[in-house]
């Protein structure tokens, strides 16, 4: 076996990464970068394998199927597969390569895998953290634009009156998932930055409400 250090197994899946992981509009280098340094800061709260997350996380995405693929849902299946192909010829341990799967398949909101170790917790946490905040908004708001969604529903714009529905609109989308992912955030750490995240999403759609519908008058609870 080789024990290779965390620098080592960074570059090596910087190179993985960039010859093998699919991009697109929400999910390329930025967004890994991003969730690694999140995870990364959520591993030293939580006390968890510094090691495990960094690896799991650079990696998470390395199969990534489009939105409208028939298996989506198993997406991060297959990248802890690939994953863990591409960690076992480095003759790694055995036990540190089943951590990283585990941590990679659970990561997935679509795959609903439970996450049985504080590694994956830390990982799936720091993935769900992206999808909140200034980020999270942009990333919805561009997907939505390069799958030609309608930005709102002119006649209902925040779900007051009706089931939400973001495949029709962007905007639907967070009263369909992102408004509802602080509930699913599993360490104290990841759950208190998407308290904050998904508040300052609140306020988002309190000025949006603001600038495309006073004459309206919609209710000001927007969810």
């Amino acid at each position: 076996m080789v024990n290779l250090s965390l620098e080592q197994l960074v570059a090596q899946c910087h190179t993985w990464v960039k010859t093998l992981m699919p991009q697109d509009s929400a999910h390329d280098w930025a967004h890994l970068q991003r969730v690694v340094a999140t995870a990364q800061r959520l591993a030293q709260a939580e006390q968890a394998d510094l090691k495990v997350v960094t690896v799991a996380a650079w990696l998470h995405d390395l199969v990534n199927y489009p939105k409208h693929h028939p298996e989506r849902q198993l997406a991060s299946q297959a990248a802890a597969q690939q994953a863990g192909t591409l960690l076992a010829q480095q003759q790694l341990p055995q036990t540190f390569i089943e951590a990283v799967q585990h941590a990679i398949a659970a990561h997935s909101f679509s795959a609903k895998i439970a996450p049985q170790t504080i590694e994956a917790k830390v990982v799936q946490d720091a993935d769900r953290l992206d999808a909140l905040g200034a980020i999270g908004m942009a990333r919805c708001f561009m997907v939505g634009g390069a799958l030609q969604r309608a930005l709102y529903d002119f006649e209902d714009p925040f779900c007051q009156q009706r089931a939400p529905d973001d495949q029709a609109f962007t905007l639907d989308h967070f009263y369909q998932k992102l408004l509802r992912l602080e509930q699913s955030f599993t360490t104290q750490a990841g759950r208190e930055e998407a308290a904050q995240r998904t508040q300052f999403m609140r306020q988002f759609l309190g000025q949006l409400k603001h600038e495309i519908s006073p004459e309206f008058g919609w209710d000001t609870d927007l969810g």
